[in-house]
């Protein structure tokens, strides 16, 4: 979504005034104890991300400042600096030219029907996105590509036009005289696959519309619950043929918002088609989740932002809808009360206008590439850093004055995530089974993801929670077991 298109805005949190956080005249509140049980478990974490859509990826792949580059990728991926991102969400292209900030196609000429031999010409730079997928990928370990189509090229559409709605020309309702282009969009979109293969990016999953329910000047296509279904079916098909279903999964449908991808949800499910889905994918801007949707395969709210406040680079001021800890309080409501399994930011990087906060780090497109980071980057990084992909969320309960989530990593550790939902610090005691080492992050109005001082005794971590932050309590993951030994370092060592 653009901000001229703007209907509606996330619903924030109402939070009260406060002091800063680490003020010695802050308050401390007694202690209190929040119990993690790893033996109840909810829904897997795929990760959290943004996107780099409509050419915002080139204002890092084409800087001419190679430092600040470098800079920019490590505060959007790495895990020990950074925000830690762990999915990326690049637009497929449908435009016919480059100009403004449109998204390419690689298949901008009609070949004269859906049967057609089709005109791929790709350019090896989709938009900026390739480069910075292979740096991600190859650097920081991201392994969720996500590549989403807002609309078919323009022919294959009932309006002939990539923008302005318009319907993918054979799904039921349609009667183009051009013929039925499904399999023909089908095949694009497994080709669009191919050629990151071909640089060394699996994508893991593929899109084909964008708020389907919404038609708009920018690349866009209509489309109801089941049309996505009848499309859905055909590319499963497309992508098996390939041999690319055990890396490639389908998303469906990033509606406009939670009310309007239900309704798409139950229409696919009517079709049976929603076994040959990996994810369901919305959006925010006109309502979000009120709890867990009703399908058995993972939910990612896969865009949200700002679009109607000023840039701010705040944590707190008033509770505003741009602010970092605004952003921390909507992960978690996500997470802990609609059991989302994904969640990504609108864009990752833009230029300064629109000054709003449709982006986490906005960016000069000129020399000397000056940059500021908000403190949305921030609240992400206290989740994406600690809470990785494969993740389980687990039970956590207790707490006074706190909120909490917490996570099993594949590899063992635990992630316990607080935010301070008052404005005085306060002391905490976290009770994980087996815990022998922890360490401690803060962010908040002074803090960007930053260690404290926290002590481990009888499976129980002791630390602190400033005011209005989220601090994220990490119990590295256990030793491996040694290694089988001969029969004589098995009986220990004999001197003799």
């Amino acid at each position: 979504m653009k901000l001229t298109d703007l209907t509606a805005v996330i619903g924030v949190l109402p939070l009260a005034s406060a002091t800063p956080a680490w003020l010695p005249a802050a308050k401390r509140q007694a202690g209190s104890t929040i119990t993690v049980d790893l033996s109840k478990t909810y829904q897997t974490i795929d990760g959290f991300g943004c996107s780099f859509a409509f050419q915002r990826a080139n204002l890092i792949t084409n800087m001419g400042d190679k430092t600040k580059q470098r800079e920019l990728l490590d505060l959007l991926f790495n895990t020990t600096s950074g925000a830690g991102l762990s999915i990326i969400r690049n637009g497929i292209g449908s435009s016919p030219d480059s100009s403004s900030d449109h998204m390419n196609t690689f298949a901008p000429k009609d070949p004269g029907g859906p049967t057609a031999t089709p005109n791929y010409t790709w350019d090896g730079k989709d938009s900026g996105q390739l480069w910075l997928s292979q740096e991600a990928y190859n650097t920081y370990g991201v392994r969720q590509i996500y590549g989403d189509a807002w609309s078919a090229p323009g022919y294959m559409k009932t309006n002939r036009n990539e923008a302005n709605g318009g319907t993918l020309c054979g799904v039921t309702g349609t009667n183009c005289a051009s013929g039925d282009w499904r399999q023909a969009y089908a095949d694009y979109l497994v080709q669009y696959v191919r050629y990151y293969a071909e640089a060394g990016v699996p994508v893991t999953r593929i899109g084909f519309l964008n708020e389907p329910e919404f038609t708009t000047s920018y690349a866009s296509m209509n489309s109801n619950g089941a049309q996505a279904a009848e499309f859905i079916k055909i590319l499963y098909a497309a992508l098996e043929a390939a041999n690319l279903t055990s890396q490639v999964g389908i998303g469906c449908c990033e509606s406009e918002g939670w009310g309007n991808q239900v309704n798409m949800v139950n229409a696919i499910k009517s079709a049976n088609a929603e076994g040959m889905l990996a994810m369901v994918t919305s959006h925010t801007y006109t309502g979000g989740p009120s709890g867990p949707m009703n399908t058995r395969v993972p939910v990612w709210l896969s865009e949200q932002c700002d679009l109607q406040g000023q840039w701010t680079s705040a944590w707190y001021q008033f509770g505003g809808a741009g602010e970092g800890l605004t952003w921390a309080n909507n992960i978690y409501n996500a997470l802990v009360s609609s059991n989302i399994s994904g969640y990504l930011y609108w864009e990752g990087v833009q230029w300064p206008s629109p000054t709003t906060n449709e982006k986490m780090i906005r960016v000069d497109q000129q020399a000397p590439y000056n940059y500021e980071v908000s403190k949305r980057l921030w609240a992400f990084a206290n989740w994406s850093r600690f809470v990785r992909p494969g993740a389980v969320r687990v039970a956590s309960s207790g707490g006074t004055g706190v909120k909490s989530a917490a996570f099993r990593n594949t590899d063992g550790s635990v992630a316990v995530v607080v935010i301070s939902t008052g404005a005085s610090t306060s002391s905490v005691s976290i009770k994980v089974d087996g815990a022998t080492e922890a360490t401690g992050w803060v962010t908040d109005t002074t803090h960007n993801c930053e260690a404290i001082d926290v002590t481990v005794a009888d499976g129980t971590i002791s630390g602190s929670v400033a005011a209005r932050s989220i601090t994220t309590f990490h119990v590295p993951a256990p030793p491996a077991p040694p290694a089988e030994g001969s029969k004589a370092s098995r009986r220990g060592w004999r001197f003799i």
